[in-house]
């Protein structure tokens, strides 16, 4: 094998030494530790308050994740029901955070929405679209959750 062969070789080598780890390594893993998910349809279900599910719900800016559904204790001590996954890329990292009254957050891209699924901000090279928000009724200790 001539030198300049050699070289040539040793050289398309070496970068595919170094890429080909990359590319296994790269791929998925950019540090994001949610799912992508569909976001849920037909919710319709109830949390028992006194139960041990709920005990985050006891303070007002508690909250519990159910059924992809981020259940909140407002502020205010309303209940106000989010999807959790998130409306940016459906990210299902949606919670529900002290600022500013209280909104709904995605850590993912840092997607804010108000209590009525308003986007607070804009995610760069993306559209603003809102979070779904679902129905709460309280009928003593049992709280319904639903479309």
């Amino acid at each position: 094998m001539e030198r300049k062969q050699f070289l040539k070789s040793l050289g398309a080598g070496a970068a595919f030494a170094i890429t080909f780890p990359c590319l296994g390594g790269c791929g998925k893993d950019d540090g994001i530790d949610g799912n992508l998910v569909d976001p849920p349809t037909g919710i319709d279900f109830t949390v028992d308050l006194n139960s041990a599910e709920a005990a985050n719900l006891e303070n007002n800016g508690g909250f519990i994740l159910k059924n992809l559904v981020v259940v909140v204790k407002n502020l205010e001590g309303e209940f106000v029901a989010a999807t959790q996954v998130c409306s940016h890329q459906n990210y299902d990292q949606v919670r529900f955070v002290n600022q500013n009254g209280g909104i709904f957050f995605c850590d993912v891209h840092g997607s804010r929405f108000d209590q009525t699924g308003a986007p607070l901000n804009t995610i760069p090279n993306s559209v603003a679209k809102p979070l779904k928000i679902y129905n709460t009724e309280l009928n003593g200790s049992i709280l319904r959750v639903f479309e």
